[in-house]
């Protein structure tokens, strides 16, 4: 049902792209603008031999797709509010469960200072707060180092506000700056709660406080912006656990875990001259979380960082390619459990080369043709990345190569 829906739908989308959508949704409220947009994707993936995303890639896969849509307006010159509704699904992600992405009252005093509160995006690195909007990017999938598209909600969003503003700083260039405090609640859809599903969790809740801020420079060299971001949280979980001993019936317990300590640091630079455009990302992720009631402890240090660069050919066309490199160890109170190996094997990193085409065919509509050459399947125990062994019950292999073809509607 869901490939019929799929094969029926995404045609008229992408075909109605070369229309002039913009004037069937231009109106006022008490003379002030109202802005509407809004967004689908729809991809195709196949692998050579590893499921990847919970997909069923290695015999190639629709599975893939993903809409969103927002409103705003300009309530005053200083006052602007918006909200965005998000859906996807990805094979096991999302499953057409909607979310609030955003829904956002913002009030600029001045350039150097304002404030927003609501449900809000979450200024971190890069990408972060436009990641789910695939027409901003050259890429079909962002580097799984540092944006999991498995992961999405981990640092998306939080109910909260945040304080911000732009500092000039004359021949030094500019400052931007955010800070922020809210909670953070994560859908019970992503690759967290799937991984904890494998072996038998079953998560309702999952979330907790989050702080945190980001620096940004505009330097004096043309071009070049460099910056920080930093998230602590307190992060929860409930749900229940179901286990099952040879010759006993499965039973439920409850299920509990907690932070004892949990941090994202985030480096990042960007560098545009003429039709190129230079990235790079460093993130390290500390996750020290205590389970089953303090029965167990699990510290899990997760690195990554990537490079990228993208070069507009014509107005039609852009060609990209990047380097994602993805690490992850851990320590915990059962010895033993999980035996010990270092970076070199395929459990403990995914490291991921990819070449991509993006061509524009209209001002509405982009296909991607993407290549990914992935060596290593991260921690399948430990915490998520982009590979489960639920999806692959033959085993993991150590290599994979993987093509998405993803096409984009936007206006």
């Amino acid at each position: 049902m869901g490939l019929t829906w799929k094969a029926t739908l995404l045609p008229l989308l992408w075909g109605s792209a070369a229309l002039p959508l913009e004037a069937q949704f231009d109106f006022t409220l008490g003379g002030r603008p109202v802005q509407i947009h809004s967004f689908a994707s729809q991809g195709f993936a196949y692998s050579n031999q590893n499921n990847y995303l919970t997909m069923k890639t290695s015999r190639g896969t629709f599975d893939m797709t993903d809409v969103g849509v927002n409103v705003s307006i300009q309530l005053t010159d200083k006052l602007r509010i918006g909200a965005q509704a998000y859906d996807r699904d990805f094979g096991s992600l999302g499953q057409w469960h909607p979310q609030l992405d955003w829904a956002v009252a913002d009030y600029r005093f001045k350039d150097w200072f304002g404030i927003r509160g609501g449900v809000v995006k979450t200024v971190f690195g890069l990408e972060n707060d436009t990641q789910d909007v695939d027409a901003l990017h050259t890429f079909a999938l962002l580097p799984q180092s540092v944006y999991p598209t498995d992961l999405r909600d981990s640092l998306l969003r939080h109910r909260g506000g945040d304080v911000y503003g732009d500092i000039p700083l004359k021949r030094l260039g500019a400052l931007a700056y955010t800070a922020y405090a809210g909670l953070r609640q994560d859908g019970l859809y992503g690759g967290y709660p799937y991984l904890l599903s494998g072996s038998g969790g079953h998560l309702t809740s999952y979330g907790g406080l989050q702080v945190g801020g980001d620096l940004r420079w505009t330097t004096p060299l043309r071009g070049l912006l460099l910056g920080a971001s930093h998230a602590g949280a307190d992060v929860s979980g409930t749900g229940s656990w179901t286990l099952a001993f040879p010759g006993y019936d499965p039973f439920v317990i409850p299920y509990e875990e907690h932070s004892k300590r949990d941090w994202t640091h985030q480096f990042y630079g960007q560098y545009t001259t003429g039709n190129w455009r230079l990235a790079s990302e460093y993130r390290r992720y500390w996750r020290d979380q205590v389970t089953f009631s303090e029965m167990w402890e699990v510290t899990t240090d997760v690195r990554g960082w990537y490079a990228s660069a993208s070069y507009r050919v014509s107005k039609r066309l852009e060609l990209g390619a990047y380097y994602s490199r993805w690490v992850v160890s851990w320590v915990n109170t059962m010895p033993g459990l999980i035996p010990a190996a270092d970076q070199s094997s395929p459990d403990r990193h995914l490291y991921d080369k990819v070449v991509t085409a993006r061509f524009d065919l209209n001002t509405h509509w982009n296909l991607k043709l993407e290549g990914h050459f992935m060596d290593g399947y991260g921690g399948t125990w430990a915490y998520p990345s982009g590979f489960y062994t639920a999806d692959n019950a033959q085993g993991l292999k150590p290599r994979t190569n993987l093509l998405l073809i993803r096409t984009g509607w936007s206006f």
